[in-house]
């Protein structure tokens, strides 16, 4: 059998700051009913790298097409555009990008570069080899920069919300969020502000390991088809496909450890007779 080829890829988890709570929301995109990979669902802004582009200029970029979001600064390194008409019409550069121009070349024609300091690692997806699309997907983490608003291309993705990881998980079936949106989301509730969830980015990133779910052989009383994540005890030996086993334990490998699609919405559950919360 064919194995799938993996294609490096990037999303940024982009947060901003709420008032009232002092706390934060999270930005997702729909996308389009007719995509090849996660249709109709709400993710984060994110896509496949171009050649010879690394993870975190493939983030960049993939925020401003899709979401509007420009992390840049100008070719001397001293400021960073915070918003709209400070060096160029951030609009007027996404309309070229998204008409076909390339998007480093059209800022460095503005006297800009990428920013790609602001993005800080988060974690590492690699799609389960039953899929017939896979990807090498970095996760970053990365705040909203002030006097910047984002949007919806209107051609990949077709809707937006600012969700707090709790109402997303509350509404994940509505949201039909992805098993590396959901464990996200799980994970960024542990965090009450932007500075923490920061501070949490700092520490993975020194606990780099992929995530490849890998489907389970389908059991008696199985209600849908179940992925195991590296950390999970039947991984290895239930598991199906390319596996990437833990190396080492990251301090994040913990608590639940599968998805179930029930109902066509992923739960997030621990192995039955684990004490993890799911």
């Amino acid at each position: 059998m064919t194995q799938t080829p993996l294609r490096e890829a990037s999303s940024v988890i982009l947060l901003r700051r709420t008032k009232e709570t002092h706390g934060f929301e999270v930005f997702l995109l729909r996308r389009r009913r007719g995509a090849s990979f996660m249709a109709s669902a709400f993710v984060f802004p994110g896509g496949g790298a171009e050649a010879g582009e690394d993870a975190r200029t493939c983030a960049a970029r993939e925020l401003f097409e899709e979401a509007g979001v420009l992390l840049a600064k100008d070719v001397e390194g001293e400021h960073e555009t915070l918003a709209d008409g400070q060096f160029t019409s951030v609009a007027a550069l996404r309309k070229k990008v998204l008409d076909g121009s390339d998007a480093t070349a059209t800022l460095a024609g503005s006297g800009l570069e990428w920013w790609t300091e602001m993005l800080v690692p988060w974690s590492h997806w690699i799609t389960p080899s039953i899929e017939p699309r896979r990807f090498s997907a970095r996760f970053f983490v990365c705040e909203l920069p002030s006097g910047q608003e984002p949007s919806f291309d209107d051609i990949e993705t077709v809707d937006q919300v600012w969700v707090t990881p709790d109402d997303a998980l509350a509404r994940s079936a509505e949201l039909a969020l992805p098993p590396p949106q959901v464990r996200t989301m799980i994970e960024l509730r542990e965090h009450a502000t932007v500075e923490a969830v920061l501070a949490a980015a700092k520490q993975r990133a020194d606990e780099p390991h992929p995530i490849m779910p890998r489907l389970r052989t389908m059991q008696p009383g199985d209600t849908g088809p179940t992925l195991l994540l590296p950390w999970d005890p039947e991984y290895l030996e239930a598991g199906t496909g390319d596996s990437a086993p833990l190396t080492y334990r990251p301090t994040w490998a913990s608590g639940p450890s599968r998805f179930v699609l029930e109902a066509k919405t992923w739960k997030h559950l621990s192995a039955p007779g684990s004490t993890s919360a799911g």
